[in-house]
């Protein structure tokens, strides 16, 4: 009776339910008691494997992705979906079952957007749920850029206890500027803390949306989860009309590569029959492949002899190249050439770092590595590099510094392939001098190494990547949160309040200041609590200098890095007293020095390693014991001016990754 009496409730008597505390916690108490049974879910529900897609209508086809911000609920209410429409049983080890990837399931975090294609009767009659589980970090955002261009509306997810959090708000303009349904959704109100009627207040505050058109759902317990579904059925829009006899046209949005594959491409049929014997051509590359096999993703790979109008399913062909594989490519039938349907802008890099094998053996398997895995991640940018001390390696650009960890991670994960990774950076811009501009036939240059610096005898103007920034904290941390903003060189844009406890914060910051340890700052400043997120705003001009590391007069390129000239002298200082923590004593002594334009700005002095030359003296005359002092000293001077300091790979990789 009570479980009837509490599913009733939720789908019909929302605000009362939350407009009385008590009632609210007996509803929650019986939930956990019974957490099983009130979830939605058919053992017996038809599969889509059986269903007749080539007599399937488009118009009862509806594709929409999951947004939000980290650790919401996106991932557990997938699971819950898929439990409801039958496609997993049900069972507590129903967890992060789209995340596939062991760093993800190791972080608990969504690193790749993931594509499952299920069955749910509504009224009925049978949809075709086409559904998009996205990240939730900032530096996984091209991933939910690209998935929304094959939907036509999201689920916003905000979670009861934390409420709205930065990238709620970027995902929001972000469905919002593709023209997509955005259905509301606030998730956890089973928590004992959640308070869904200050998110319902937050939503129409940021975003004007209707507090009676959020819906309330726990993903975790599975309640409200199948009136959502019915919502989703309801509000979205099917994908636009098309004619089957109309020449083919597909639409790449996703690919990743599998060793025994190959390339693999998830695509959205816009127009026209896909069939398993077709070949097909690319708009960008002119390149022709042949079909060799069809399928949807349910969410395991299942082969079907044709896709039609409206429906996503995935393409293996013999894409020989991993850089083939272009998202938001548009694909046609041989011979039968049709328009590009849309452009999806690359994605721009934010830091750089270098990648360089720990062996020069291993050369080769990393770069084929490097190429299988950039599939998987077409965010990744990748060029050539090489350095007198580290070899040869490649310039990687990442959208942040979790993206580098979590590619790293996986490259040593999937590959076996150990890398050490040069301190990252972030893309200047250099405006050169009329005279100098004509030897590099371009006016601005972009550097992202600081090999590639130019004196400023040669430049007129040095440029600095710059960000907006929308940080959401509590109240009680603005004073603190406002002096690490003002530390960073932040330019206070606007505050405004969001409810009556958490603040909206607009900054405008250098990339360079937030690009690495900014967030974590953030987090130990506002106990956990803040959130932060950045979308770049360009470039402008900076008073930026090139920090030179010198061991004993020499340069060393690879520890050279570029700052700007308020933060100079704390990083001189920095880099020295690492330098003399983590090189060892040599048999003379060591100068370490860190110079801007020739000027010395920090210096520490690494003591050579002295024998005690007069521990044979056993009395006599105090000239013996200087006798031997002084031959020691001539012999340690001499060894100074032909001795090199040999830096170890394991030094270089201490020092780089700020590692002890």
């Amino acid at each position: 009776t009570k479980l009837i009496l509490l599913d009733s409730l939720l789908q019909e008597k929302y605000e009362m339910i939350f407009s009385s505390p008590r009632i609210y916690s007996a509803c929650t108490r019986v939930a956990r008691g019974c957490r099983f049974n009130v979830r939605f879910f058919s053992e017996n529900a038809p599969a889509i494997t059986k269903v007749d897609l080539k007599n399937f209508p488009p118009e009862r086809i509806r594709n929409f992705s999951i947004v939000a911000h980290v650790d919401h609920g996106k991932s557990t209410l997938a699971d819950r979906i898929l439990e409801i429409v039958g496609a997993i049983h049900a069972s507590s080890d129903n967890k992060q079952v789209l995340d596939k990837l062991q760093v993800e399931r190791e972080r608990g975090i969504t690193v790749k957007a993931q594509t499952v294609s299920v069955l749910y009767k509504y009224n009925g009659e049978d949809y075709i749920l086409n559904l998009v589980d996205t990240p939730g970090h900032v530096d996984f955002s091209y991933e939910v850029t690209r998935s929304l261009r094959a939907c036509q509306g999201v689920l916003l997810l905000v979670d009861a206890n934390q409420g709205v959090q930065a990238q709620t708000v970027s995902n929001f303009y972000l469905a919002f500027a593709n023209d997509l349904e955005i259905i509301p959704v606030i998730n956890k109100i089973d928590l004992p803390n959640a308070d869904p009627e200050a998110v319902r207040e937050q939503l129409f505050t940021l975003f004007e949306i209707d507090p009676d058109r959020a819906m309330l759902i726990s993903a975790k317990l599975g309640t409200g989860v199948k009136q959502l579904l019915d919502s989703v059925v309801q509000l979205i829009p099917p994908p636009p009309p098309a004619v089957r006899e109309d020449d083919l046209q597909l639409f790449l949005f996703d690919s990743w590569f599998d060793r025994y594959k190959g390339a693999i491409n998830l695509v959205q049929v816009k127009q026209g029959v896909l069939k398993n014997s077709d070949e097909i051509t690319s708009c960008k590359n002119k390149k022709d492949y042949g079909i060799k096999s069809l399928g949807i993703l349910t969410p395991e790979p299942c082969e079907v002899p044709s896709l039609y109008p409206g429906q996503v399913g995935y393409v293996i062909c013999n894409m020989r190249s991993a850089k083939e594989a272009i998202i938001g490519d548009t694909f046609h039938l041989k011979d039968k050439p049709v328009a590009q349907l849309m452009e999806i802008e690359p994605a721009k890099p934010m830091l750089f770092a270098g990648f360089y094998p720990f062996n020069a053996g291993e050369y080769k398997a990393l770069k084929e590595a490097l190429e299988k895995l950039c599939i998987n991640d077409n965010s990744v940018t990748v060029s050539d590099e090489t350095s007198p001390a580290l070899g040869y390696g490649w310039r990687l650009g990442f959208l942040g510094v979790l993206h580098m960890e979590v590619f790293s991670q996986r490259l040593e994960q999937e590959y076996d392939a150990e890398v050490l990774i040069t301190a990252p950076s972030v893309p200047y811009q250099i405006v050169l001098k009329p005279t100098i501009a004509k030897k590099y036939g371009e006016e601005v240059l972009q550097i992202s190494n600081p090999a590639e610096w130019k004196e400023r005898i040669q430049v007129s103007e040095y440029r600095e990547p710059i960000v907006n920034a929308t940080i959401i904290t509590p109240s009680e941390f603005l004073s603190s949160i406002m002096e690490l903003c003002n530390l960073r060189r932040g330019e206070q844009i606007s505050i405004t309040n969001i409810d009556q406890t958490r603040l909206n914060m607009q900054y405008k910051f250098p990339l360079n200041e937030v690009a690495t340890d900014f967030f974590d700052e953030l987090k130990s400043r506002s106990s956990g609590y803040a959130s932060f997120d950045y979308e770049d705003a360009g470039y402008r001009e900076s008073d930026l200098v090139k920090l030179d590391i010198l061991i004993n007069g020499n340069q060393i390129q690879e520890l050279s890095s570029i700052v700007h000239t308020s933060k100079a002298r704390s990083r001189a200082k920095f880099m020295v007293g690492k330098l003399r923590d983590e090189l060892p004593r040599q048999q003379f002594a060591i100068a370490l020095q860190a110079s801007v334009n020739g000027k010395i700005l920090a210096r520490e002095d690494l003591r050579a390693l002295r024998k005690d030359v007069t521990a044979k003296c056993y009395g006599g005359d105090i000239s013996r014991k200087m006798k031997l002092l002084k031959r020691q000293a001539e012999g340690k001077k001499r060894m100074k001016s032909i001795g090199n300091v040999q830096i170890s790979k394991d030094t270089f990789v201490n020092i780089l990754t700020n590692r002890k």
